[in-house]
């Protein structure tokens, strides 16, 4: 392949945001163990290890009571930053989360003041997404969930979401920002239950938005491995039906909390099934990791994670590439998958064609799946212990 020294380009669109590499190692259980990392000293830092882009929620970067002059100051530097280092911004977010006014939720709280609020906070931070060139708004509802049923009905979390999502649509669209809203569902932390736990929650809820042209979605690996849920499958389906808008790129252990592990350092062969999908169909965003570094590291530690993160991904696109060209895996698919054209689509002939049919199922069951000497086959080539012939 042509990234044989795995060196990320710009092509790639690899990015991570303020929170990733700026992570301070904190956790429910400990302190920080990293001093904090300026987000100017971030992109430097990132333009060292060959990243593309940088993401933020609004607090990564403007303290959430800054002075309008002090926004103005801070988001100038970091422009100015971002400049000289090459780096852009593609996707901005906002932390509706983090501040105990949040508690409640934000755009489903009970209290009507926290909605508004939340809708004034993301207006806001749209505002500063757009003055860094992002085209993308991503949307995580952390707190729209609950530990108690009895404090509201669920339909009207859902129909007050959609407003907020629907106010917000129409606010980009007066001030011509040209975003592309991706939302982000996550099945439970830090609430016992959040209302759009999954990817295919969101992807029901769009339709019924008033400019669903302007939303889709913001898959992580981590958020539907948490809950045992094949990641792969989940960004399928989004891209089948035009939503994967972004995505976000970390690792997880299955059924533990939200770990945000290095990508591809948990679950290598999902890893690799996933990196393979997006290549093959030519998914043309960001590909950004959503990830920390482990507690254990230091700021040179942070470092080794974020160029491990990009080297795996082109390490399995190298992977699946060799995948693509085997001929013997390409003989196994030819072999058991065949299309017959004349039932794609329904016809009276044809369904009358289809009821004549005599089927030999005795024939039909003696026809061989080979599925086990593919998954070997895959293993094979991860491990490195098969040399690929081109078809």
């Amino acid at each position: 392949m042509p990234d044989r020294d795995y060196q990320p380009r710009a092509e790639h669109k690899f990015s991570f945001g303020l929170w990733t590499v700026g992570n301070r190692g904190r956790d429910p259980f400990g302190d920080a163990v990293r001093p904090p990392v300026a987000p100017v000293d971030i992109v430097s830092m990132l333009a060292e290890v060959g990243a593309w882009g940088v993401n933020l929620h609004d607090n990564d970067l403007v303290p959430i009571d800054a002075t309008s002059a002090e926004r103005d100051r801070i988001v100038c530097e970091f422009k100015r930053a971002c400049e000289r280092n090459g780096i852009v911004v593609p996707m901005a977010t906002v932390n509706l989360f983090y501040h105990p006014i949040f508690r409640d939720g934000a755009f489903t709280a009970n209290d009507p003041e926290v909605r508004a609020y939340a809708l004034q906070k993301t207006m806001r931070a749209m505002d500063l997404g757009a003055e860094l060139g992002a085209k993308i708004f991503v949307l995580w509802g952390g707190r729209e969930g609950t530990e108690t049923d009895a404090c509201r009905r669920p339909d009207i979390a859902v129909e007050r979401l959609r407003r907020a999502v629907n106010y917000l649509c129409e606010y980009s669209i007066d001030r011509g920002y040209g975003f592309r809203f991706a939302l982000e569902a996550k099945p439970n932390e830090p609430r016992a239950d959040i209302y759009m736990p999954t990817t295919g929650h969101y992807l029901a809820f769009i339709p019924t938005l008033e400019h669903p042209e302007m939303v889709g979605v913001n898959p992580e690996v981590a958020h539907e491995q948490m809950a045992g849920l094949n990641f792969m499958h989940s960004v399928a389906q989004a891209w089948e039906a035009g939503k994967l808008f972004h995505i976000d790129l970390n690792d997880q252990t299955p059924g533990r909390y939200d770990q945000d592990f290095r990508f591809g350092s948990a679950n290598l062969k999902s890893a690799f099934w996933l990196v393979k999908f997006l290549e093959d169909v030519g998914y043309p965003g960001p590909r950004h990791f959503d990830a920390h570094a482990y507690r254990t590291e230091d700021a040179e530690g942070v470092k080794d994670f974020a160029r491990g993160c990009m080297r795996t991904y082109l390490v399995l696109k190298g992977k699946a590439e060799q995948w693509n060209q085997s001929q013997e895996i390409r003989a196994i698919l030819d072999e058991l998958s065949t299309e017959q054209a004349q039932f794609k689509h329904f016809s009276k002939a044809n369904a009358t064609s289809l009821l004549a049919r005599t089927f030999d199922k005795e024939a039909i069951m003696r026809k061989r799946l080979e599925y086990e000497r593919l998954d070997q086959l895959t293993v094979d080539i991860l491990l490195g212990v098969r040399v690929v012939t081109s078809a």
